[in-house]
């Protein structure tokens, strides 16, 4: 039996079947125990494999996506009141939006929620499938001035081109020049319904006409986010203000 195990196991190794190998030893011991019959413990093998694979690939995602560290909605705290409802976020958590590129812009000041709510649906929407990146406006605007300048900037613009989610970060947080206004309004204006966005801002429509300058370009980029979307606005206190850390009993 122990010559058998390490031969199915060397057969996995060539065949790149890492599931199999891993879980060998554990899977011929419960097929034994269960008396399961041939083709239950073939599909056991096959259903070991392809469910280790799915969650190399969940894995390899995250990794990509570029979550911040709080990222996971099953633990969101109800008890915080900042303006929206477990009804309004159970529905957003079902990503049916995302069949239809609708966008979302949580809107409110700072430490209400709103990078961890965007995070969390990246989060949902990659448990699901979707291609979805989480990027600060700071992170976005290095590659779009970078992409003609470095390979790696390149290879990052043309990932998140072929985002089925891409979420933006703070942005509006800082003042955009000329030349960056006009490239962030290419690169929306390019993803524009072809994939759906998720905006964090503390900046109200008007405000944004102040951040770049030009009144034309910012009418044009909120046209392109807010044709399909959802604005969610936030309000309250800031959680991480009512919840503070300190070193001290």
């Amino acid at each position: 039996m122990e010559t058998k195990t390490l031969a199915l196991k060397e057969y996995a190794s060539q065949l790149k079947l890492s599931g199999i190998q891993d879980q060998a030893e554990e899977l011929i011991r419960k097929a034994s125990e269960e008396k399961c019959s041939y083709l239950d413990f073939s599909l056991r093998l096959l259903e070991t494999e392809i469910n280790q694979r799915r969650q190399r690939d969940l894995e390899r995602r995250i990794k990509t996506a570029k979550l911040p560290l709080n990222h996971d909605l099953d633990q969101y705290d109800y008890s915080f009141m900042n303006g929206i409802s477990k009804q309004q976020l159970s529905q957003l958590r079902e990503c049916q939006w995302l069949e239809q590129n609708f966008n979302i812009v949580l809107m409110g000041p700072s430490g209400i929620a709103k990078t961890y709510i965007a995070a969390g649906l990246c989060f949902d929407a990659l448990k699901m499938g979707y291609k979805a990146y989480f990027r600060t406006m700071e992170q976005i605007n290095e590659t779009l001035i970078m992409k003609d300048m470095t390979r790696s900037a390149l290879i990052e613009y043309n990932k998140l081109l072929k985002a089925h989610l891409l979420v933006i970060d703070d942005i509006m947080m800082f003042a955009l020049e000329k030349k960056q206004a006009v490239q962030l309004f290419n690169f929306i204006n390019h993803l524009h319904e072809r994939a759906s966005f998720i905006v964090t801002t503390n900046k109200s429509p008007q405000e944004w006409v102040k951040m770049l300058d030009d009144e034309v370009i910012a009418t044009a980029l909120l046209d392109r986010i807010l044709y399909r979307c959802e604005v969610v606005r936030l309000s309250g206190k800031s959680y991480r203000l009512e919840h503070r850390k300190t070193i001290f009993d």
